[in-house]
């Protein structure tokens, strides 16, 4: 029994040691299993990996999501993909497989507001973190455009976006819908040089291009910011009615 209980002992070091802390805690379980079902070292040994990698998974997906900042109420199963377009329904389902993030390439949503575009690419980026483990990064571009310009007004311009190169996908919500000053729409404009063909960018806006002089106040600069995001990208035109309208008539109405 001293030698068995020194083994097990041994064991939960050497566990320990290499930082399989779901082996550690489950191998003793696992083992009377395994005697009971009369399984064989390789399908005990597989059965410890498997809880490992499982938990290993959970766990990293869990800080995944929370770095995200993605509002998590807006899932894939939370979204109503019957109201989409018949294209756009089959756009998403392509971006669902997670290709164009290798590629760099942009996603660019436009609609009206409450069209579903914010919950649209919300749930994208979520199944995306979920099923591939991909580095996602969630911000509404009001907020964003503040974070930049107290980074450059404090010389840490270049320390922030290197921090925000790591990220695969970059989500911009709502550029266009609160007004910026041109201080405030050049450092968005830098942001999205650097992130050209490094990373992909993925934007809502209820303003159509041609009204994007609006955000960077001026021609040459709207041209350029239009080329870099427009070349290798996916547009989603999700022209709808309001969710929300359309729900709140449908509670009054029942």
């Amino acid at each position: 029994m001293a030698k068995k209980d020194d083994l097990r002992g041994t064991l939960r070091e050497n566990l320990k040691a290499l930082r399989l802390a779901t082996m550690r805690n489950c191998f003793e379980e696992v083992a009377v299993q395994a005697r009971k079902e009369s399984h064989s070292y390789e399908q005990y040994l597989l059965e410890l990996t498997v809880r490992e990698a499982e938990d290993r998974h959970g766990r990293r997906t869990a800080r995944l999501l929370k770095a995200s900042n993605l509002p998590l109420e807006k899932s894939l199963s939370a979204f109503d993909r019957k109201r989409l377009p018949a294209r756009v329904n089959q756009q998403l389902a392509t971006l669902l497989e997670g290709a164009f993030l290798d590629r760099r390439e942009n996603v660019l949503a436009f609609g009206t507001v409450g069209s579903g575009k914010t919950h649209a690419l919300c749930a994208l980026g979520q199944e995306l973190i979920v099923t591939q483990g991909r580095q996602i990064l969630y911000r509404k571009c009001a907020l964003l455009v503040q974070e930049l310009l107290l980074a450059k007004r404090d010389l840490k311009l270049a320390r922030v976006l290197k921090r925000l190169a790591r990220v695969e996908g970059l989500i911009i919500d709502d550029i266009g819908y609160v007004q910026q000053g041109r201080e405030e729409m050049e450092v968005l404009f830098t942001l999205l040089a650097e992130r050209y063909e490094r990373g992909s960018v993925l934007l809502t806006s209820n303003l159509p291009f041609s009204k994007w002089e609006q955000i960077f106040k001026d021609a040459m600069t709207t041209a350029a910011a239009i080329d870099r995001l427009v070349h290798h990208s996916v547009i989603l035109e999700i022209n709808l009615p309001s969710y929300r309208m359309e729900h709140a008539k449908k509670k009054k109405a029942g």
